[in-house]
């Protein structure tokens, strides 16, 4: 079986992850979503949060699946059975920082290959930095997030 794990922050969810996610889907028969937890980094939304979100965007699909871990990367990979990371790149800036995380990653385990997917040009200024200052800032996120996180931002149901 072809296991992924697409692993980030993805503080908040948007649709320039869902983009990536929904592109590997034909390359694999299991997509997990890691929602890793980074001491270094303050979320705005809890990580219970962004797992919610991930499943009532992907609660049709058996494929996708999300959860939370901690530690390095290739040790959550071989907890799930993963052997593929999947990672999505915006500009060449990307690529040359997720190339040494996989050099690192394939350093610390052979049998793990990092994958990664260009996000589609209409998302490529889809940052979650930048839609986090636009919510911060009373803006208007909703061109940059999908369906299920623009209602639960609206009516105020985070968890």
């Amino acid at each position: 079986m072809r296991i992924c794990l697409f692993p980030g922050t993805f503080d908040p969810v948007t649709l320039g992850h869902t983009d990536i996610i929904d592109r590997a889907l034909p390359l694999f028969d299991k997509v997990y979503v890691g929602i890793g937890i980074n001491a270094l980094k303050s979320p705005m939304f809890s990580a219970e949060q962004r797992m919610k979100w991930f499943n009532e965007i992907y609660k049709d699909n058996p494929k996708v699946e999300s959860c939370i871990y901690e530690g390095l990367t290739v040790q959550f990979c071989k907890k799930i059975n993963a052997n593929f990371i999947l990672r999505g790149i915006r500009y060449v800036s990307d690529f040359e920082y997720e190339k040494t995380i996989a050099d690192a990653n394939r350093t610390l385990d052979r049998t793990i290959e990092t994958v990664f997917l260009t996000g589609e040009p209409k998302y490529t200024s889809v940052a979650s930095t930048i839609v986090r200052d636009i919510i911060k800032n009373g803006g208007d996120a909703s061109p940059f997030l999908p369906e299920a996180v623009i209602h639960s931002l609206k009516m105020g149901i985070l968890v």
